[in-house]
C-alpha cells in the first residue's frame, strides 16, 4: 500500500519551492541544470557509499520501498490476534496453537508461538525474541543512518559544485554581460544540494526511524503476548495489559475479523 504522506510531503515541498520561485519572477527552465544534478546526485551517492558496506547500499531500493510503500500493521489488530490465540490456548491447550501457525504472515510472531508450542523454557523464549528484536533495531537504525549521511553530504556537494562553477566562470571571463547569468547558474548546484537534503534524504531517514519505532513497539507487544499466552493468562486480562503499550486514544476501536486481517502481521522488516 502506498504511503501517501511520504509522497504527498515531497510533492508539496518541491511544488512550494518551485511555485515560490516562479511567483518571484523566476522560470522553471532556469532551475534545470543536468550537469549540476549529476554532480550532486553522484557525489552524494558516492560519499554515502564510502560510509556503508556494499550489501547495505544495495538494499537502498528496499528501504525506499518501505518509506514509500511500507505500512505498519495495526497494533490493535495484533493485540486482538494475540487475545484470540490466548483464548484458543486456554480452551484447547497450547498445542492447539500449532494449527494456527500457517496463517501467520509475520515470521517474528510465528517464531514465538512455535517456541511456545515446542515447550521451550519461558526465559529462553524471552531471550531469543529480545535478541531478534535487538538485531532488527540494529539493521533499521543502519538504514536510517545511511539516508542521514546522504542528507549531510548533499549540501556540501552543492557548495563544491558551486565553487567549481565559479572557478569555471571566473577563469573564462570574457564578456562581463554574461557574468550574472553564469554565476546564477553556478549557484544551482547549492540549491540542488540543500533542497535534496531537506526535501528527500533527511525526511526519508526520519520516516524510516518512525516506521522502525512503530514496528519495535509491535514486536514488544508480541513478546509480551507470547510470554503471557505461554503462562496461561486470562485472555481478557491479556488484552488490557497489551493495550497499556498504546496511547489512550489508540486503545479503542474495532479491528477486522481474523480472516480479513491476515495482512495485519506483515511488517517493514529489512
Amino acid at each position: 500500500m502506498v504511503d501517501f504522506a511520504t509522497i504527498g510531503g515531497i510533492v508539496v515541498a518541491v511544488g512550494s519551492l518551485v511555485l515560490g520561485f516562479i511567483l518571484d519572477g523566476g522560470t522553471v527552465g532556469s532551475l534545470i541544470q543536468i550537469n549540476a544534478a549529476i554532480l550532486i546526485l553522484g557525489g552524494t551517492i558516492g560519499a554515502t557509499l564510502t560510509t556503508v558496506s556494499m550489501k547495505e547500499f544495495t538494499n537502498i531500493v528496499k528501504y525506499l520501498r518501505i518509506a514509500f510503500m511500507g505500512k505498519t500493521p495495526s497494533a490493535l489488530g495484533v493485540i486482538e490476534q494475540l487475545v484470540d490465540l490466548a483464548t484458543i490456548a486456554r480452551r484447547e491447550g497450547i498445542l492447539a496453537l500449532e494449527e494456527q501457525l500457517e496463517s501467520f504472515s509475520d515470521p517474528f510472531l510465528k517464531s514465538g508461538i512455535q517456541l511456545v508450542v515446542d515447550g521451550v523454557d519461558p526465559e529462553l523464549v524471552k531471550n531469543m525474541l529480545e535478541t531478534e528484536l535487538a538485531f532488527l533495531d540494529e539493521r533499521h537504525q543502519g538504514a536510517a543512518a545511511m539516508f542521514d549521511s546522504a542528507g549531510g553530504f548533499a549540501p556540501t556537494m552543492g557548495i563544491i559544485g558551486t565553487v567549481m562553477g565559479l572557478v569555471r566562470v571566473l577563469g573564462n571571463l570574457k564578456d562581463v554581460s554574461t557574468l550574472g547569468p553564469e554565476i546564477a547558474s553556478a549557484f544551482i548546484a547549492t540549491l540542488y544540494g540543500v533542497s535534496s537534503a531537506n526535501v528527500f534524504w533527511i525526511p526519508i531517514a526520519t520516516k524510516l526511524k518512525k516506521k522502525h519505532s512503530e514496528e519495535s513497539l509491535l514486536r514488544e507487544v508480541m513478546i509480551e503476548g507470547v510470554l503471557s499466552i505461554q503462562a496461561g493468562e486470562n485472555p481478557k486480562i491479556l488484552g488490557q495489559k497489551l493495550k497499556a503499550f498504546l496511547a489512550p486514544g489508540e486503545r479503542e476501536g474495532k479491528v477486522q475479523k481474523q480472516e480479513e486481517r491476515d495482512p495485519v502481521v506483515e511488517t517493514n522488516e529489512a
